[in-house]
């Protein structure tokens, strides 16, 4: 089967619920905003970006007329304070808006602002998106539950995201990959298993490789591989469970390949075990932060009810665990996953501890 067919053809966007914004409340995701995702809306025209082999991008920068510009400019200068600095305005004249890129291609259609600073020529990204209850459940758990932190804004329709850095999937299994040592593959493969179990356990999905990125880090005499995801419009929203699983898409046959050359089988079973161990901890860890999270999920209106009730089986039949046979909403599927990991985790821990 095509991951076309595999997909749905368009996810709906979900508004943020009632406890939802409560939540973004509580933990200061829900900040004032001067400038909207309908305001960057109102371009004059565009034109196409090309990158470096002049191939088309899939963005358009987008320009503005002149009495827009100016209101547009000083309000994402200080949509970057507020992101990356404590929303004072003094560090405004330092700033400036290089590029507005408007990308057509996908559910989020996003816009990618690029800040420099005047002063040294350093510059990042950040993303204008409209707001998407998905999404917001997404990055949320990116935060909790992996080894990331993520910063990011919501106030009322609108998303502000903090770009994440690093080589594109795609990008990296075709241009990268294949001068990697066999150590280095080694270790890619370890970090792609890791990262199918995490995305499976927190139901992300879409994980084509145009959807995550790999983060090299040099470390003593070698360079350690990580892998992050970048788009998180999938977050429990597909009623089949091999949505949640990277391995499954063609666009990921070279990682999968490389699993299958440099792991054996106990070894990628180590790896998933470790995983599961690390999320399990930081289920317990993140304490009422993931509570107050899953009790807004449960009652939230996530995905469809035919999805739910697809996946919610699928679970089941494979875990035999009551919890998902019971689940009425996506949001409770996402928390009986979660409470499974973590009971399975501190079932192991107290049977090790009454063996000693």
């Amino acid at each position: 089967m095509s991951d076309d067919k595999l997909i749905s053809k368009k996810k709906p966007a979900y508004p943020i619920s009632e406890k939802l914004y409560s939540y973004l409340n509580r933990f200061n995701r829900n900040v004032k905003i001067p400038v909207f995702y309908n305001d960057l809306l109102r371009f004059a025209g565009s034109v196409v970006v090309y990158d470096k082999n002049d191939e088309d991008t899939l963005w358009v920068r987008v320009y503005y007329s002149d009495s827009d510009r100016e209101e547009i400019d000083l309000s994402l200068k200080k949509v970057y304070s507020i992101l990356h600095s404590d929303g004072r305005i003094d560090i405004i004249p330092f700033l400036n808006v290089d590029a507005i890129d408007y990308c057509t291609f996908g559910n989020s259609k996003p816009f990618r602002v690029k800040i420099r600073n005047i002063l040294n020529d350093n510059y990042t990204y950040f993303y204008v998106k409209k707001a998407d209850a998905s999404r917001v459940y997404g990055l949320e758990l990116e935060h909790i539950l992996s080894p990331y932190n993520l910063n990011f804004l919501v106030y009322k329709d609108t998303l502000i995201e903090e770009h994440i850095s690093g080589i594109p999937g795609d990008v990296f299994i075709k241009d990268f990959l294949p001068q990697c040592t066999d150590a280095e593959k080694s270790q890619i493969a370890k970090e792609f298993v890791k990262f199918n179990e995490r995305c499976m356990i927190r139901l992300l999905g879409d994980m084509r490789s145009y959807n995550y990125v790999i983060v090299p880090t040099h470390d003593f005499d070698h360079v350690v591989y990580k892998i992050r995801a970048i788009d998180f419009d999938q977050q429990c929203f597909e009623g089949r469970l091999i949505i949640y699983r990277p391995q499954f898409f063609k666009e990921n046959f070279k990682m999968v390949e490389t699993v299958r050359d440099r792991l054996q089988k106990t070894s990628i079973d180590q790896y998933k075990i470790e995983e599961r161990s690390i999320v399990a901890k930081r289920i317990i860890s993140a304490g009422n932060r993931i509570k107050a999270l899953l009790e807004a999920a449960e009652h939230d209106e996530i995905s469809t009810q035919d999805n739910t009730q697809k996946l919610k089986m699928e679970i089941y039949e494979l875990t035999l665990d009551l919890k998902f046979k019971r689940s009425d909403t996506m949001g409770q599927v996402l928390k009986s996953a979660l409470d499974y990991v973590r009971r399975n985790y501190e079932n192991i821990n107290m049977k090790s501890l009454l063996e000693k």
